[in-house]
């Protein structure tokens, strides 16, 4: 087991739960295979950490961790000796499997200035906790990831920017912080701030104006219509009339 060559193609590997798992919880690995195989290997961090025989008939295997302890935590994937055709497929795309450990105290959170600020302002939200942490980490709910993670600063605490923001920041944000030492442990989620962005109001008359503008457009271009018809006429006229006299003019132009 464990050869370098590639044939099979790849497999996938689920989580379940996929997220919110604290210790002490059981998590399911799901490796699913595209074809027959005779064995399925799971990794953790790079390094195998269990391997079972495949009937030929099944298209998925399960790991099961039973009591998630601290080492869990890490990266898996998983790999499969393929039947037909034969060969050892690469292995799966990374799945983390992140452990939340209540036994931290949840962090502090703060947002400056203040909750409800105009579109296009500038907005901090700061972290903080009292003994532990590398990296913190700022959640938005709806959000399956962080949406940003920074290095724990001076003080046990950590800012995060949000810039020009616009209604789509709009939303409630937590933070979690990751326990240094070993493995993806994480704090629980903290208190939540809830950001609201309130758009601009539209300068008075920039509708009224456009409205404006637009009927000033459309008038112009009936006008010159109305010109250009008027003067096509005209012509027309003047040169039926000149027709005319040239007819009277000539000889034979009137009656006997």
């Amino acid at each position: 087991m464990g050869m370098c060559c590639h044939g099979a193609p790849r497999p996938s590997l689920l989580l379940h739960p996929s997220q919110g798992v604290s210790l002490g919880d059981p998590v399911t690995l799901h490796c699913h295979l595209p074809q027959p195989a005779a064995w399925v290997e799971l990794y953790q961090d790079g390094q195998l950490r269990s391997s079972k025989e495949m009937d030929q008939k099944q298209d998925a295997v399960e790991f099961s961790l039973a009591g998630i302890k601290k080492e869990d935590s890490g990266t898996y994937q998983c790999q499969y000796q393929g039947l037909q055709p034969a060969g050892i497929s690469e292995k799966s795309d990374p799945v983390e499997l992140v452990v939340t450990d209540h036994s931290y105290a949840p962090p502090g959170i703060s947002l400056c200035p203040k909750e409800h600020v105009e579109m296009g302002s500038n907005i901090t939200i700061q972290c903080w906790n009292k003994e532990y942490g590398a990296v913190f980490l700022l959640h938005k709910d709806g959000h399956s990831a962080p949406i940003q993670r920074q290095k724990l600063s001076v003080g046990g605490c950590a800012t995060f920017p949000l810039l020009r923001v616009t209604p789509a920041d709009s939303g409630t944000y937590r933070c979690s912080y990751r326990v240094g030492g070993c493995c993806l442990l994480f704090s629980p989620l903290g208190d939540n701030v809830t950001l609201e962005v309130i758009p601009r109001p539209a300068p008075p008359g920039d509708n009224g104006g456009a409205s404006r503008d637009l009927v000033a457009a459309v008038v112009g271009r009936w006008v010159a219509a109305i010109v250009f018809i008027i003067i096509l006429s005209v012509s027309v006229l003047l040169v039926a009339q000149r027709r005319q006299m040239q007819s009277d003019e000539r000889p034979g132009g009137e009656g006997v």
